[in-house]
């Protein structure tokens, strides 16, 4: 079982009247990819900053391998950063940056020369110690910011949007890049950022966030698969949210139509919210669907269609391999296990709510 590494515990942050962060508490593993998610002002970058020492919380504690960090200066925590403004020296060699935390701590030349040499290799930018930053691809200078952070031997490397700047297909290749650097370096990576696909391909455990509060935390497949509420179905991925009214057990109402379903436990005639995910939908003729309904728009994405369909004063989002005409009538099939069912005024939106009427 991996040992828990770090832990906050209640804390809160606030600049000025806005509040940030209330009552926060999040455990992090060893040796864990752990992503925190969500929209521009959720509280992510303050969360890495709290833990990074660049921010103070305002009460509450954080504890790194169970002891007391929370006042405890950046330069005397066992973590590195890596920031979207990868923050490299333009005056100095790739070398002399890379050595510059490790010059400070006074070590020794030789063990400067194996760790410098080390950390390049690791990053797959062997040879390049003398070059200047200024010659090197955003990706070769991020690699760098990376290098220069683990030649410290951190247990916990944090990632600000480290990627945010690249353009599409380098991104793609540094999100395996840095998966490799954390299987083959066996510290804890620490994440933040506001891109769903990011999040899902390199995580362990993804932490979603909303206005300063957790939303869920859980792996990839549980985050996308089984969302807890709304706000967490609409942020991973694309689906088709509705208003639903539970009859009983297994039997969920949308716009009237009674569809058969799985979940149980929720009482009879409850509100809910109604989840469905675009690729779980299945064009098929009128008189086999649920519902009938008129396509409107079909756009080729390159690994699917998207497809819109028009029923019930709904637009219906479907991803599928198969083209369909518009202006076609048509209808949508659904199978029990793959429509979601959630309570409505979940714990989480109420106190999403709290938080704006105090700003």
């Amino acid at each position: 079982m991996k040992k828990e590494l770090i832990k906050f515990i209640d804390i809160s942050k606030s600049y000025g009247n806005h509040l940030v962060l209330d009552e926060f508490n999040l455990s992090v593993k060893e040796n864990e990819f752990v992503t925190l998610l969500g929209p521009s002002g959720c509280g992510k970058t303050t969360t890495l900053r709290l833990l990074g020492g660049f921010e103070t919380p305002d009460s509450g504690k954080i504890l790194f391998d169970g002891k007391d960090i929370t006042n405890l200066p950046a330069n005397q925590r066992k973590l590195n950063t890596v920031f979207q403004k990868y923050s490299l020296f333009p005056h100095m060699t790739i070398e002399e940056n890379i050595a510059f935390g490790l010059k400070i701590s006074k070590k020794s030349t030789q063990y400067i020369n194996d760790k410098i040499k080390y950390a390049l290799k690791l990053v797959n930018l062997d040879g390049y110690e003398n070059r200047s930053v200024d010659s090197l691809s955003g990706g070769q200078q991020q690699r760098i910011a990376i290098a220069r952070a683990i030649v410290n031997e951190p247990k916990i490397l944090l990632l600000d949007e480290p990627l945010g700047a690249l353009d599409l297909k380098l991104r793609q290749s540094m999100q395996y890049e840095l998966i490799r650097l954390k299987n083959e370096l066996g510290i804890t990576f620490i994440y933040v950022t506001h891109d769903q696909e990011e999040a899902l391909t390199m995580s362990d455990q993804i932490v979603v966030m909303n206005q300063g509060y957790i939303q869920q935390i859980g792996t990839p497949e549980d985050i996308y698969n089984e969302p807890e509420n709304a706000f967490v179905a609409d942020f991973i991925g694309s689906s088709n949210i509705m208003d639903g009214i539970m009859i009983k057990d297994k039997l969920v109402s949308i716009f009237g139509i009674e569809i058969p379903c799985v979940d149980e436990g929720f009482g009879t005639n409850t509100p809910v919210d109604v989840v469905i995910r675009p690729e779980d939908l299945v064009i098929t003729s009128p008189e086999h669907g649920f519902i009938t309904g008129k396509i409107i728009s079909t756009i080729f994405k390159g690994v699917h269609y998207e497809i819109e369909v028009l029923a019930k004063d709904y637009k219906w989002l479907i991803h599928t391999t198969k083209f369909a005409n518009v202006g076609d009538i048509v209808g949508l099939s659904i199978d029990p296990f793959d429509i979601q069912i959630m309570k409505k005024a979940e714990y989480s939106d109420e106190k999403a709510v709290e938080i704006d009427e105090e700003l």
